[in-house]
Order: C-alpha cells, then sequence, then structure tokens
C-alpha cells in the first residue's frame, strides 16, 4: 500500500541461527532484540549471577591452577539443551531473573579487588552477550587480568576470531558427537562446535574441552573413541578432556546418574586414543580429577573436587622429570 514504511528487520549474524528479526522481536536467544532497525543487546552489563570460583570449577585445570575466576553471566543461551545445569538462568528472558548493574569498568575492579587471576564468562552462555565480554575482557586485559570463555561455542567464526583477540582461556562444551544429538537434545549442530574448537586453537586460545556423558544418548564408546580420535587430530593430543557426570535435571529428569564406570570406560578410551591429559567430573575423590605427566606418569597435580592438594608444576614443567605441561602458569 502507498506511504507505508516497510519494517526495518535486523539480521543477527553471531550464531548459525542468524536471526531475522522484525522491530520489537527477540531472537532465539532471548536477549537479542531489534529495536527499531537497530540490533540491541537487553543484557548488557545486567550481570544475574557473579561469584568468586575456583578457576578449577570452569572447569579449567591447565590456566593458572589454584587461583580465583570472578565469575559472571547475564540470562540466555542459543542452545536449548534438555539437561542444562543452569536452566533458570539460560532459558530464562533478562526480565525474569533477578539483575545487578555491572559495566565493564565494575567487573574489572571487583576482579581486583577480590584479588582474581582471571574473569570467567560463565554459567549461561556469554556468545549471547558477546559485546559485554568483548570489552569487559579488553579492559580487564588492561589491568592484567586474564579472560576464560565457557562456551558451547554455537558462534559464527568471524565474532569468534574478533572475540579469540581479547580470550586467553577456554573451556568449550563439545556435548555429543553426531549432527542427530546436536539437532535433537541441544537445538544446534556439531560442525558450527567442531569449527570454533579449530578456530580457537588457531588463535591460540588456551582450549580445554568437556564431555557431558548422558547415559543412554552419548555415551557410546564408538563415539567417543572418534570424538577422541577427532580431537588428537585436528586440535592435538596435548588439549585436555574432561568426561562430566550428569546428573537428572531440568527436562531429562527420568534418566539416571552417569555410572561411574562408564566415565571410567569413556576415560581410557581417550587415553588409548592419544591424548594426554583426560578428567573425569562431578565425582569427587576421583583419580581422574588429578593431572599426570604424561612423560614419567608421576601426579603433578593433586585434587580433591576443586581443591589443590599438592601442585609439581613449576614454570610449565613437570618437577621430576622436566616434561612440559599443557596450559598457562604462574612463573615460580
Amino acid at each position: 500500500m502507498l506511504g507505508l514504511t516497510p519494517p526495518k528487520f535486523v539480521e543477527c549474524t553471531l550464531c548459525p541461527k542468524m536471526c531475522r528479526m522484525a522491530p520489537g522481536q527477540r531472537g532465539d536467544c532471548r536477549v537479542r532484540y531489534n529495536d527499531d532497525g537497530r540490533l540491541f543487546s537487553l543484557v548488557y552489563g545486567k550481570v544475574c549471577a557473579v561469584h568468586v570460583d575456583p578457576v578449577e570449577k570452569k572447569p579449567m585445570f591447565h590456566f593458572l591452577p589454584g587461583t580465583g575466576a570472578f565469575s559472571i553471566a547475564t540470562a540466555g543461551c542459543n542452545l536449548h539443551c534438555l539437561f542444562c545445569q543452569n536452566w533458570e538462568i539460560s532459558q530464562a528472558n533478562p526480565e525474569d531473573t533477578s539483575n545487578r548493574d555491572m559495566p565493564p569498568e565494575t567487573v574489572v575492579r571487583q576482579a581486583l579487588q577480590t584479588r582474581c587471576s582471571s574473569i570467567a564468562y560463565t554459567y549461561s552462555e556469554p556468545v549471547v552477550f558477546y559485546e559485554y565480554v568483548e570489552d569487559t575482557a579488553g579492559l580487564a586485559r588492561e589491568r592484567g587480568i586474564r579472560n576464560i570463555l565457557v562456551t558451547a561455542g554455537f558462534i559464527n567464526r568471524d565474532p569468534l576470531r574478533r572475540l579469540c583477540r581479547v580470550i586467553d582461556g577456554a573451556n568449550v562444551d563439545l556435548k555429543g558427537f553426531t549432527e542427530d544429538y546436536y539437532r535433537e537434545i541441544c537445538f544446534g549442530n556439531l560442525r558450527t562446535v567442531l569449527n570454533t574448537l579449530t578456530t580457537m586453537r588457531e588463535e591460540g586460545v588456551v582450549l580445554e574441552v568437556t564431555n557431558l556423558v548422558v547415559p543412554t544418548l552419548n555415551d557410546d564408546m564408538g563415539k567417543i573413541n572418534g570424538m577422541c580420535r577427532w580431537m588428537v587430530r585436528e586440535l592435538g593430543p596435548d588439549v585436555p578432556l574432561h568426561f562430566s557426570r550428569f546428573y537428572p535435571t531440568y527436562r531429562m529428569k527420568d534418566l539416571p546418574p552417569t555410572p561411574t564406570r562408564t566415565l571410567d570406560q569413556a576415560r581410557q578410551t581417550a587415553l588409548d586414543a592419544g591424548l594426554k591429559y583426560v578428567y573425569v567430573g562431578n565425582v569427587p575423590g576421583h583419580d581422574g580429577e588429578d593431572t599426570f605427566c604424561p612423560n614419567c606418569g608421576r601426579r603433578v597435580i593433586d585434587r580433591y573436587g576443586y581443591r589443590i592438594l599438592s601442585n609439581h608444576v613449576v614454570d610449565g614443567k613437570c618437577r621430576f622429570c622436566g616434561e612440559g605441561i599443557y596450559g598457562f602458569y604462574r612463573r615460580k
């Protein structure tokens, strides 16, 4: 009809969902919004979770072990995993969470005040609060604070490369190793996450990978073997892999916790595939919490849960034989 102005649609190019929004609409993540033709973040500086965590909780076992990580999150996520551990915030609208105003300067100041060595963007999905991460991480770098991204890795390659300029370490959830699993359980795709992992490796990010082992869904040892061999081939044998125990939650309360024997099998499968550092998570006291030197086999970091009982990594090397241990460590 003559005289009508066409709607000012915007397309978000941050992740593969490429949400196209009319004015007033939000993307699939719930937090990116078309404000009259302008793409707008509803969560910039709006933190719904803030804690000082041991960096081991991320989990990052090879990045400044024994230090604190100032950990923040906003509402929202661009995946919708049926087993989500933090669904109260990741699957929420930002107006439905309890938020506090924390601009980047405040985050960095509080990280310094709490003597944290790093800021971790975690709990929900930092990809959806991308601009906030980028600005905070850049400011943190200027003040000597490192940055850790804890992410599902569902992001397009160009914005990822840009973000890697200010990110020092990352733990990426590799949720399964089939497209069917990603499509049906997580509402995403595997290909993008594999691209994220190889891109981060290329960009020099200290990388660790987590795989939540869900009984009957992604616990097939053949698929796990394929995943581990892909990691050795594409990322290198040094990149640590954490097999995490599933507990019933959110929309998967009908499944049992992962049997410890399944995690043991997965760990042995990964070691046999050639990965040097393989861990078992969510099972406090398990030997799979500890770091062993891949050369002499000695226990170089002894852990119980998130606590370090002893650390024999000196200047990035095994104290006993001098072998280099993958990661980023304080100089002693």
